[in-house]
């Protein structure tokens, strides 16, 4: 297999990991499973690859201390970062440690290959995309505070500042995943 070809996939959720890894391999990529920075740490001994897709949050810890990791090994590896977190802070972040691009979820490998080829960036691109909802951006830190209280519906109430049973009764209207 071409270096060209070669994929190595950081990420937690194992189910979404497999997916990612049938999809790429029918498009006749060499795929490597990662979940955490340890494994790609222990993956990189053995040898390199051409693209990368790394999540944002793994576990406890950051996926960009991981696109750092990749870009030191290999400067001219292709990183796409995805989050279902996306902010500029992090994009930013992405981007100054060696990712090419990144993407929030949820992407699926169209997106994710055709990150991989847009790597150059456009000057050309439209300024006029329409900004995220308010009720978007309410369900992003809703989701957040629940992974970051380990989904404790008590907690994460108190620290949105909202009464236990109406963050209740958003979590019936729009389940986590």
């Amino acid at each position: 297999m071409t270096p060209d070809r070669s994929l190595i996939v950081v990420e937690d959720d194992a189910g979404f990991a497999r997916t990612l890894k049938r999809s790429f391999e029918r498009r006749g990529y060499e795929v490597v499973l990662a979940a955490t920075i340890e494994e790609v740490r222990q993956v990189l001994e053995q040898r390199s690859f051409g693209h990368a897709v790394v999540d944002l949050k793994l576990g406890g810890a950051s996926g960009l201390a991981c696109v750092e990791l990749l870009h030191t090994h290999d400067p001219d590896m292709l990183i796409v970062v995805l989050t279902g977190f996306a902010s500029i802070s992090t994009a930013v972040e992405a981007i100054k440690l060696g990712a090419c691009h990144y993407l929030a979820k949820p992407s699926n490998t169209d997106d994710i290959e055709a990150a991989f080829t847009k790597a150059e960036g456009n000057a050309e691109v439209a300024l006029d995309a329409r900004p995220t909802s308010i009720k978007t951006l309410e369900w992003e830190r809703i989701h957040q505070t629940l992974i970051e209280t380990e989904f404790n519906i008590s907690e994460a109430a108190r620290r949105l500042g909202m009464h236990r049973r109406t963050l209740a009764r958003k979590l019936e209207k729009r389940p986590v995943k």
